[in-house]
């Protein structure tokens, strides 16, 4: 699988040329060539909860940032230690600007099995990115959603608050707190417009018009399929996971106040072991250092919770859009059924 660390270098040479925007990117416009490759590359190298990954190419026009290319990261096995991805990445992007195509570092795009990519290799490496570039995404597709019917395209960054706790590596709960990050803060997503030619919407018009009306009626079937099962499982594995973290810190928090309490009990016993030195005319003891004598028990890392907690609101955020067209279409069933009763 490819790394977005490693690439961060070949990432930075590109852009350095071309240098940054300070308006923050509003809107994203795609081209229809675009999503069908990202579309294609899952087809042909994805399966199953197999994640692809690739480059997006393109150039940024005042608040708006246009995708105009995008190539594949290519699959490579342990056998191939020798494969530069690096290397492979300006090789494309030079052979892309000897023929005259947009070849500017964007972003990158993924894809997602059943809505599971809050994870922290997508943080570390949108990270990269959008410090090397400020106006990077990333893309996420979802082939599971878009086997049924409905294009699932999304385009999130980093929010300026979480680049700030990146930037300074502290992820402990105090800098948390302090920053006021919570899950539903780590994440912006920037709405997306695909856009084609007109002799590509002549061509998606004449396909449509030459559709089967079978086809059409799948939309309407009232069987529900396992994504939802599915969805479930995943949503409770995650709990789980919450609950282990949760338990983590309650540990911790258990251990700090105990240590507390040992280090308020020692500084005690020593004030009056003072006393009793001073009254009988003996020196004081030696002051000792008490951060050495009481190590604080190290903080369990908060950030890992905070992806799981983003992660548990995308699969009920997936389960409440599933189970709303289901409710949808069973209502139109009994409202058509009690019409023809």
């Amino acid at each position: 699988m490819a790394s977005r660390k490693d690439s961060t270098s070949a990432t930075t040479a590109v852009v350095s040329s071309g240098g940054t925007l300070d308006s923050p990117v509003k809107q994203i416009q795609i081209e229809g060539l675009v999503v069908l490759k990202i579309i294609k590359h899952y087809q042909e190298e994805g399966q199953g909860s197999e994640v692809v990954q690739g480059v997006l190419l393109g150039l940024v026009v005042e608040d708006r940032l246009e995708i105009t290319n995008c190539f594949p990261f290519p699959q490579h096995t342990e056998d191939d230690a020798d494969f530069d991805e690096v290397q492979y990445q300006m090789e494309m992007m030079r052979s892309l600007r000897h023929v005259n195509i947009d070849h500017l570092h964007v972003g990158w795009y993924q894809s997602t099995f059943y809505g599971s990519f809050v994870s922290r290799a997508l943080l570390d490496s949108q990270f990269s990115y959008q410090h090397a570039i400020e106006e990077s995404v990333v893309l996420i597709y979802d082939p599971i959603k878009t086997a049924q019917g409905s294009l699932s395209l999304k385009a999130y960054r980093l929010t300026p608050e979480l680049m700030e706790i990146c930037k300074e590596k502290d992820f402990t709960p105090e800098a948390l707190k302090k920053a006021n990050i919570g899950f539903e803060h780590m994440f912006e997503e920037v709405p997306i417009v695909i856009k084609n030619s007109h002799l590509i919407s002549v061509l998606m018009w004449e396909l449509e018009d030459k559709s089967t009306v079978a086809d059409k009626h799948e939309l309407l079937n009232l069987s529900s399929s396992n994504h939802l099962e599915k969805s479930l499982q995943l949503l409770m594995d995650r709990v789980d996971d919450m609950s282990q973290d949760i338990v983590k810190y309650n540990t911790y928090s258990r251990n700090l106040s105990k240590q507390q309490q040992q280090k308020h009990q020692y500084i005690q016993r020593r004030q009056q072991e003072n006393a009793q030195r001073q009254t009988r005319g003996e020196p004081a003891l030696a002051e000792e250092d008490i951060t050495k004598l009481f190590k604080p028990p190290q903080p369990p890392p908060r950030m890992d919770t905070l992806l799981i907690a983003g992660q548990i609101n995308n699969y009920c955020q997936n389960v409440k859009e599933f189970t709303s067209q289901n409710l949808g279409k069973l209502f139109m069933a009994e409202a058509l059924q009690g019409h023809n009763s």
